[in-house]
């Protein structure tokens, strides 16, 4: 079976490159939040505030989320996102878990832009999706390469073991 053009070695140090690049951007946003002091609840009113008006930005849906569940749980959110971020950029840099990296990149970058918050966020999500789409491509230049065919072995003998013991019959 011929390999996909974007999952060629050659291609993938593209991929890593990108990879590592917007793993380092999460990784620092979340380093400055967790030594920052990160408080979310002024991002929390302030996109709820965006959800009124002539043109809201944030849509009523979100906006009532924000209120009723971000908002209550402010406390676990100050945690949440900062280590989210923190983690996120590790894993992308490393190459280890990079899909589900990817995905909590994504869905992190989504959360923001429903809050109204643009900035970098549409990029970093549309590099999440493209890497994601890359798949093996996205991580042959990682830790990823060699953890996950050394775990799907350690699962696949796990399973396939065979014991002495015969059922009982009942």
């Amino acid at each position: 079976m011929k390999t996909k053009w974007w999952k060629t070695p050659q291609v993938s140090a593209i991929w890593t490159v990108i990879r590592i690049w917007l793993g380092v951007q999460w990784m620092t946003a979340g380093w400055g939040k967790i030594t920052g002091g990160f408080e979310v609840n002024g991002f929390l009113q302030g996109a709820i505030a965006k959800a009124g008006g002539e043109a809201p930005i944030v849509q009523g849906w979100y906006a009532g989320f924000l209120e009723n569940v971000a908002l209550p749980n402010a406390g676990l959110f100050n945690v949440l996102v900062p280590w989210g971020e923190f983690l996120v950029g590790i894993g992308l840099i490393l190459g280890v878990a990079t899909i589900p990296a990817l995905i909590a990149a994504a869905f992190m970058n989504l959360n923001f832009l429903l809050a109204g918050t643009i900035s970098t966020n549409p990029e970093y999500l549309a590099l999440a999706v493209i890497l994601l789409f890359a798949g093996v491509g996205s991580y042959y230049w990682g830790i990823d390469r060699f953890a996950i065919p050394a775990i799907k072995t350690y699962l696949g003998k796990k399973e396939n073991r065979v014991t002495d013991k015969k059922p009982i019959a009942v």
